[in-house]
């Protein structure tokens, strides 16, 4: 298995006898086998994911500068990467306001992200003329982007010239 060497013990200072062991290619192999077949079988799950789910309508409510719903849909929607003031605080009825006008009475398609911790749908939604409702809303001064959560998403979108 591997050669034997002599080593003083720390404690008592005889030598005992020391084995230096070493893997056995076998051993490696199989190592190796196992390793490859984990990372695969990951790498296939995540390619056959489902797609993101796509839910799309008429806004009929807008509750503040980035939270709405969308006909046929129960839960509240919260724009992705968007940071409105609250109604209630400063700026808080201009981002209501603005929200009103991109959104209210148009159709949507909003691109699920997440579902935040209050149960509401994170999502980028889109008009029919391709314009990001958030990016609309940070275009217009009523909110801020969210690094948070957007990684700076809407400011290298806002330098290249595209929404």
């Amino acid at each position: 298995m591997g050669r034997k060497t002599f080593i003083r013990t720390p404690a008592t200072g005889r030598k005992r006898q020391h084995k230096e062991r070493r893997l056995r290619p076998a051993y490696v192999a199989a190592l190796l086998v196992i390793s490859l077949a984990c990372f695969s079988t990951g790498a296939a799950q995540h390619a056959l994911s489902p797609p993101q789910t796509v839910h799309e309508g008429v806004v009929t409510r807008v509750v503040d500068g980035d939270t709405l719903y969308i006909k046929g849909l129960e839960t509240r929607i919260r724009l992705w990467g968007l940071d409105a003031p609250e109604r209630g605080k400063k700026g808080g009825y201009r981002a209501t306001r603005m929200l009103r006008e991109i959104a209210h009475g148009r159709h949507l398609s909003c691109r699920e992200v997440d579902i935040d911790r209050y149960g509401r749908i994170v999502a980028q939604c889109f008009r029919p003329d391709g314009r990001d409702a958030a990016a609309l809303m940070i275009e217009s001064g009523a909110a801020k982007e969210y690094l948070r959560y957007s990684g700076g998403y809407y400011s290298r979108t806002a330098m290249a010239g595209g929404d």
